[in-house]
């Protein structure tokens, strides 16, 4: 089993890593190296969920590498692996430039991989930089056009600097006496740094998922091509934020304030980020606020010790969106845009597909017995035990939840616009959807509806049986609000759903909050993360950039200047004299060795004279000294 955990994490880094050396070569047997590369990774995820192996080697000095399975590492590998080969088969069929996505693919799996069966700071943190710089090429994949490297760098940049949280964590636990860095171990530091510790840690999660401040970054990620947002949303980089947050739920209990600003954090992102994707008149865009609102929710589990809860909506919402996001991408590039108004009727050109997107949609409202209702509840019934105010506030999360989600729904069905300069607007529409893109497509809906019924099997695999579940009354409730919503909204539509007329442009309620600046332009966080921080921050550098040419800079040419200048001096008044002075010298030792040589005749009395006068010169030398 050891080495099924080891296989699990090298298999598809090494495929990847294989395709991106090979290059152009590898084209033709990149995507079924991928699918294959994939499916290995599920059955050995299948293995160690099973088995639950542990395995760690020595690092560094008092630090080991180490991957283990629990039970919630054994959830997270059988959701990471089966989306991860469901969007891979659906990207055989729409991506180009193969190699280069499949092998940034597979290694992007990979370290999502290592990310959750990590068992210290060290191990995380290698998979979670692996992750990030992989978000950036995949978003970036259109390199060649103006919009996506720069959207991939603000993503990049963005989750690079909340990132630096968990460099600050891995000091605060050196420090705090976790010498091991072991994750188990975080909530033993010392109290101080423990809460510099934690601090870390939810910076690092909450910009990894997209919760407020650092949600606009998701926004810019719908630049990259529909498969990675359908992973990259679903069970891999946003995920990974919730991920760590309920793997350090105790971490989060252990401090005085870390649960409540966890909670409130993740509460309000569900609200206001919902609100967002109300206000989108782009499908992708709605997508993406909603998976921050639905990440709120797993968030405000981690914060009121929810594990349970949280992971059921971590697995129900991966399963959901990125079905409904592959759909998205689908819809993109048979009609050539994914506007709202160009997508009317396109659930019903394309039956199958409309119908999958449909459970998707109503699994995203939180309708039962769809498998996002079981997860909310569970989050639900957690929050109302810890705060009343809590509770209330994650009401009207699915209340908006069910808004948006009916909203998407309601916009694509009916009769197709008579209008065709609403298609093509965005690349050239095939006007058909292959059926390799289709096949992963009713796995995905069957899943988004029927996971629900694993509430009792994740709650047993974490060992969460005493967490608390959902009352009837709490229930019915959560229930009736999300089919009363997405009812208020369909059922204007209900002549188009009759075939008798084609819907509005927009759903009004889309259309209401469109209106509304700040909810379309994603609170203006991008505008304020700009004004707030870039601007300062490139004045700053421009600012460093004057002085070191004219302080730092000027200074060094100015002493340049000097020396050269004392040179010249030297050269044209102390050299001469110092050069006469030496020549003087010179012909002085030259003449008193002349001089030296003339005692040297070569006669044996001229030797002893010399001597003699030698002795009678010390002689009369010591008769005047004494």
């Amino acid at each position: 089993m050891v080495a099924a955990l080891v296989a699990l994490v090298s298999v598809p880094v090494l495929a990847g890593l294989a395709l991106l050396v090979a290059g152009r070569s590898a084209n033709r047997i990149a995507a079924p190296v991928a699918i294959c590369a994939a499916s290995v990774a599920l059955l050995l995820a299948v293995l160690v969920a099973i088995g639950r192996p542990a395995v760690s080697s020595p690092l560094l000095a008092g630090i080991e590498a180490g991957l283990a399975v629990d039970g919630l590492s054994a959830v997270m590998v059988l959701t990471v692996t089966a989306v991860a080969l469901a969007v891979t088969v659906f990207a055989a069929a729409e991506v180009d430039a193969r190699y280069r996505f499949f092998g940034l693919l597979l290694v992007f799996v990979g370290a999502m991989l290592l990310t959750v069966t990590a068992t210290n700071l060290l191990t995380l943190l290698a998979g979670w930089e692996v992750m990030g710089a992989m978000s950036y090429a995949l978003i970036a994949h259109h390199w060649r056009q103006p919009r996506p490297p720069e959207s991939g760098a603000v993503a990049f940049l963005t989750t690079r600097t909340a990132d630096l949280g968990l460099y600050i964590a891995a000091g605060a636990a050196l420090a705090g006496g976790v010498g091991g860095l072991a994750l188990a171990e975080l909530p033993a530091a010392s109290s101080g740094w423990r809460d510099l510790l934690t601090a870390g840690v939810v910076i690092a999660a909450l910009g990894k998922s997209a919760q407020l401040p650092f949600s606009f970054w998701l926004a810019r990620a719908m630049d990259g091509p529909s498969p990675v947002s359908a992973l990259l949303h679903s069970a891999t980089m946003v995920a990974a934020g919730g991920y760590l947050l309920l793997r350090l739920e105790p971490l989060l209990a252990a401090s005085s304030w870390a649960g409540t600003v966890v909670a409130w954090v993740g509460v309000t992102s569900a609200v206001l980020l919902g609100a967002v994707a109300l206000a989108q008149t782009d499908l992708k865009q709605l997508l993406a606020a909603s998976t921050c609102s639905q990440i709120g929710f797993i968030v405000l589990a981690a914060g009121v010790g929810g594990t349970a809860g949280g992971t059921l909506q971590l697995v129900a919402h991966a399963v959901t969106k990125s079905l409904l996001f592959l759909v998205a991408g689908a819809w993109l590039t048979a009609l050539g845009s994914k506007q709202l108004p160009a997508l009317r009727g396109a659930a019903r050109r394309w039956p199958l597909v409309g119908l999958v997107f449909a459970a998707g949609a109503l699994s995203l409202a939180g309708v039962p017995p769809l498998s996002i209702f079981f997860g909310k509840e569970a989050v639900l019934a957690a929050a109302a035990q810890a705060s009343p105010a809590l509770y209330v506030a994650g009401l009207l999360g699915v209340v908006v939840s069910a808004a948006y989600a009916a909203a998407a729904l309601a916009a694509v069905v009916g009769r197709p616009p008579d209008d065709d300069t609403l298609y093509d607007t965005e690349l050239r529409g095939t006007r058909e959807i292959p059926t390799l893109a289709r096949i992963p497509l009713v796995p995905l809906a069957l899943a988004a509806a029927v996971l629900g019924s694993a509430a009792e099997p994740v709650r047993a695999a974490l060992d969460a049986t005493t967490e608390p579940t959902p009352t009837l009354t709490e229930a019915l409730l959560s229930g009736a609000v999300s089919v009363a919503v997405v009812l208020a909204v369909l059922l204007p539509a209900r002549a188009a759903l009759r075939g008798d007329a084609v819907l509005p442009e927009l759903p009004r309620v889309v259309a209401a909050c469109a209106r509304v600046g700040p909810l379309r332009e994603w609170l203006g966080l991008e505008r304020l993360a700009e004004r707030a921080v870039a601007t300062p921050t490139l004045a700053l550098a421009r600012a460093l950039s004057v002085f070191d040419a004219r302080a730092v800079d000027g200074a060094v040419w100015a002493g340049a200047a000097t020396v050269r200048t004392a040179a010249q001096l030297a050269d044209l008044r102390v050299e001469a004299a110092v050069s006469r002075s030496v020549l003087r010298l010179a012909r002085a030792a030259v003449a008193m060795g002349r001089l030296a040589r003339r005692p040297q005749t070569g006669q044996l009395h001229h030797y002893y004279a010399q001597a003699a006068c030698a002795l009678a010169v010390l002689a009369l030398f010591l008769l005047v000294v004494r």
